[in-house]
């Protein structure tokens, strides 16, 4: 399954591709960040976000996507911009004909680290050592991309087991 990640925002979006092998390990495909010029005007930043986003959907095809969910900000401003991003981001990915999946910070934390109140760095540790990377991917923004990806790789194993169960259990009946 080739699943995308995606960390919004407009300034910076963050995105990364993974692979979950046959054998259920994890590859990367690619990362990287997609920046838009602080003083292009806001239509224009959210176009070429969106324009770019569409490459990089048409290039790899994945089956699924992940967004990050916004979470309260005491910056409003901030709020606003990481929003208008995140809608972007679920137009490309509605677009493309994607499932969508959308995780909050602490759930990404539990999927990635196995703990809500890990750092950044322990979040960047275990996605290069799920990646099996030499190095911590950068910028952050694109590291956050992969976290994102591999919680949705671990939220859709769960998921299905879920799914599984509660099939068997109706079954017994």
């Amino acid at each position: 399954m080739l699943v995308i990640g995606i960390d919004p925002g407009t300034a910076t979006t963050g995105y990364g591709l993974i692979r979950e092998n046959l054998d259920g390990n994890l590859s990367l495909v690619e990362y990287g960040a997609i920046l838009t010029p602080a003083d292009m005007p806001m239509p224009r930043r959210l176009l070429e976000l969106y324009n770019q986003l569409r490459q990089i959907l048409l290039l790899h095809r994945p089956e699924s996507g992940a967004v990050e969910k916004l979470f309260f900000h005491r910056n409003v401003t901030t709020a606003i911009s990481v929003g208008q991003g995140r809608g972007v981001a679920l137009l490309a990915l509605a677009e493309a004909g994607l499932e969508v999946a959308e995780y909050t910070p602490l759930q990404v934390k539990q999927a990635v680290v196995g703990y809500g109140g890990a750092d950044k760095n322990q979040i960047q540790q275990m996605v290069r050592a799920l990646l099996s990377l030499d190095h911590i991917p950068s910028p952050d923004d694109a590291a956050d991309a992969l976290a994102i990806a591999i919680c949705h790789v671990h939220s859709s194993k769960i998921g299905a087991l879920i799914d599984t169960s509660q099939m068997d259990e109706s079954q017994k009946k």
